[in-house]
């Protein structure tokens, strides 16, 4: 995989395959799509900023890079694209083949321009929604980590905040003498009108009588939006007291009932005061959410404990009274959040679900973050949260305002983005008629971003038959050119170049090329991604059955067998081990939803969606690694054999990691001998993984969730889920001081064995 790697640390783009296939016929034989996971803003340590603004195509309006054939006597750029001949301007009259300008080096196939001058006038904006609807002891630890959140923010910081129960209650900041709130009833909807109306925003000054309202350049004066949002150094005083005094919801809970909790309301309110106040900026509305949604349009169960809170069974069968109701509302949210460039960031804390399966397209749409915990003491959220807004070596690097552009060669087009971001339905000759994900056109909106943030574009192929032998020599190169358009958290506005070539193969001979540009770990986790987008938009569809055939059909491609043999069956090692991806990407989260709500299962595939090649192959096949006194630590099979009475595993299954003790290591730690020293040897062995636990936990967000269990103990399960069952209680159990899992799940062999009978048929 090192030349993959490579490509990756020089451009932030995977792709299945890097030779591409050159017809729609070979692509669709080559089953995995032709794809593209690219990380937009993701840090290079010698990337170069060029001060002044790119050279633009005038036809495709593509940027000047490397593959741009130059004539440096004519002073003429040919775009590799669309083949328009560009003059270059006057301020370029001294390049030569010598004196070349940054954007026209080889190596510099990913660049970022940075237009002095040009800097955002408003500065980050924080809106905390908080919930009063929990108990004294989850408030106690809310108000902690806020407080905590809020000597971490930039001092320049913009920062509102709004708590909801039965009613809204918008605080007002700016009025420091005593606490003023403006208060909304939680089960009407509020428009933006009204509002303003409400809170008196036209007091000294009359409502102007056409157009929108929106900041001060459209009729609101700066102080009354300053009575709402105020630079953190002025209002932290404020806003801790605020925080301190912040109650649980006062009105009763009779003991058959909920909470009366609007949290649906209380984001409307939110988006429509930030909308009001400051749009188009880099804000942030972060909601913490401590229980189900009973109450406004979102709400998802009602207020009657008998009514049980929809799972995937429900959804299935369609009997979700709440459901398409709270969906429609967010997607309403999310189309008025993403027209205003504001993100909405979801804390969810608590036992039982919130409605994270509704709200994911307002927070997938705008790029939010998502963090999903059992309390708002859990270390889950506290460490996330903080991580946040953290500097230094664990910043997240959140930037905001981002458009996406995609130019292509013309025999591909775009069939859409799988991933944070919105679709600007920018129409063109570029948008395939078949839609995947956020489709249907060549331009999306990234409201928010971060240095992981990477987007799944999937391709189409429209060249119909290969041209002849000699015009394929002379142009068999396809290129593809991603354009970012993003504030910088420093508050610069900046714009990112990445041209990539790659070349394409047609006719009998190919195989063997495609072969060799196949890289497995991309093609696991755009499979991943798209069989979650399916499952998610399609009714009837069987995800098993889809991966099984994709992976025969692939395997039958591109295996070496003798007809009706499968002992002769082989594959290369470039495909050797995505048989094995496929297996553990059926038992995943992502396509397994039995023993897990909608909310669980809506949570891992934001993850999924919004992560980078890496740690996605991480969610689909954790990694294993073995600490034992005969050898330092080692990767392991993710397989039960792996486990051993005189051993540690290490699991990260990336939403959490297990340090497992063998059953004779347990019963050390239990008699302390790691505390004697004459077993130094043994507390440094207790000691390293979990060291290399932390240095995974530091740099992970959502962190982790660490669980230290013991052979034959209860938590135990949280690594036997993810081994393959090669020895399940059926078996004859081959090893002693092992374990054996109580399924009946296939084993990998087995899954194998079938695999290649069906291939070779």
């Amino acid at each position: 995989m090192a030349e993959f790697l490579d490509l990756e640390a020089q451009d932030g783009v995977r792709m299945p395959w890097n030779v591409l296939p050159g017809t729609k016929q070979e692509a669709a034989n080559c089953v995995v799509p032709v794809s593209a996971i690219y990380t937009p803003i993701k840090p290079f340590p010698n990337l170069p900023l060029l001060p002044y603004s790119p050279l633009r195509c005038r036809t495709c309006r593509a940027v000047l890079n490397p593959f741009s054939i130059v004539d440096f006597e004519a002073k003429i750029w040919i775009c590799p694209f669309c083949f328009q001949r560009n003059h270059f301007p006057p301020h370029y009259a001294s390049i030569s083949d010598e004196n070349l300008p940054a954007e026209l080096f080889p190596q510099y196939t990913t660049i970022e321009y940075e237009t002095p001058g040009e800097k955002a006038s408003i500065p980050p904006v924080f809106m905390f929604v908080v919930d009063t609807c929990i108990i004294e002891e989850e408030m106690t630890f809310l108000k902690s980590a806020l407080s905590q959140a809020i000597e971490l923010l930039p001092d320049n910081s913009l920062v509102g905040l709004i708590s909801f129960g039965t009613f809204v209650h918008v605080h007002e900041l700016g009025f420091g003498q005593i606490p003023k709130t403006y208060v909304f009833k939680g089960s009407r909807d509020v428009s933006k009108d009204q509002l303003l109306e409400q809170m008196s925003f036209f007091t000294k000054k009359p409502k102007p009588s056409t157009g929108v309202i929106a900041g001060v350049r459209d009729g609101l004066t700066s102080e009354s939006i300053a009575r709402f949002l105020l630079p953190t150094s002025d209002c932290e005083f404020t806003l801790n007291s605020v925080l301190e005094e912040l109650q649980k919801d006062p009105w009763a809970v009779p003991s058959d009932q909920r909470a009366t909790r609007c949290i649906s309301t209380s984001l409307s309110i939110a988006a429509s005061l930030l909308g009001a106040c400051v749009p188009g900026s880099g804000a942030r509305i972060m909601a913490f959410v401590g229980g189900p949604s009973t109450e406004g349009p979102g709400a998802i169960v009602s207020k009657n404990l008998s009514e049980p809170i929809r799972s995937h069974k429900d959804l299935d069968k369609d009997s979700v009274p709440h459901y398409h109701k709270a969906v429609k509302f967010y997607e309403g949210l999310s189309k008025q959040l993403v027209h205003q460039g504001h993100v909405l960031d979801l804390f969810a804390c608590a036992l039982d679900q919130v409605g994270v399966a509704e709200l994911k397209t307002a927070v997938e749409r705008t790029g939010g973050l998502v963090v999903l915990a059992e309390s708002f003491g859990h270390s889950v959220f506290k460490d996330s949260l903080t991580r946040v807004f953290q500097s230094g070596d664990y910043d997240l690097g959140l930037s905001s305002n981002g458009i996406f552009e995609i130019n292509c060669s013309k025999d591909i087009k775009v069939q859409g983005i799988i991933g944070p971001c919105a679709s600007l339905e920018k129409k063109g000759p570029l948008c395939s008629d078949s839609v995947i994900g956020q489709g249907g056109t060549s331009a999306w909106k990234l409201c928010g971003l971060d240095k992981a943030t990477s987007l799944c574009l999937i391709f189409d192929i429209v060249r119909k038959e290969s041209p002849d032998a000699t015009v394929q020599s002379s142009s068999n190169q396809f290129y593809f050119q991603f354009l970012t358009y993003y504030q910088h958290n420093s508050g610069q506005m900046r714009f990112r170049v990445t041209t990539l070539s790659r070349r394409w193969v047609a006719g009998p001979g190919s195989t063997q090329d495609l072969i060799a540009g196949f890289d497995q770990e991309a093609a696991a986790v755009v499979m991943a991604r798209h069989v979650s987008f399916k499952m998610e938009t399609e009714a009837e569809f069987d995800p098993i059955r889809w991966l099984d055939k994709a992976l025969i059909t692939l395997c039958s491609r591109f295996g070496d067998y003798q007809k009706d043999s499968p002992s002769s069956f082989s594959l290369s090692p470039r495909f050797s081990i995505f048989p094995q991806f496929m297996f553990h990407l059926r038992r995943s989260q992502f396509v397994q939803v039995f023993n897990n709500s909608p909310d669980e299962t809506a949570y891992f595939r934001m993850i999924l969606n919004r992560e980078n090649v890496a740690n996605s192959v991480v969610m689909i096949q954790p990694s294993l690694i073995s600490y034992s006194f005969h050898s330092g630590p080692e990767p392991a099979l993710l397989d039960v054999a792996a486990i051993a009475a005189d051993r540690i595993l290490l699991l990260d299954a990336y939403f959490t990691i297990v340090i497992f003790h063998g059953a004779t290591i347990a019963q050390w730690r239990k008699a302390a001998y790691h505390n004697q020293p004459e077993h130094q040897a043994f507390a440094e062995l207790l000691q390293a993984p979990r060291g290399d636990a932390d240095s995974i936990i530091n740099e992970r967000f959502p962190v982790p969730r660490l669980v230290i269990c013991d052979q034959h103990g209860s938590q135990a399960r949280f690594l036997l889920a993810k081994l393959n069952p090669s020895a399940t209680y059926n078996s004859e159990v081959p090893f002693p001081g092992g374990d054996i899992i109580f399924t009946d799940d296939v084993s990998f062999e087995v899954f194998l064995d079938h695999l290649q009978r069906l291939v070779v048929q």
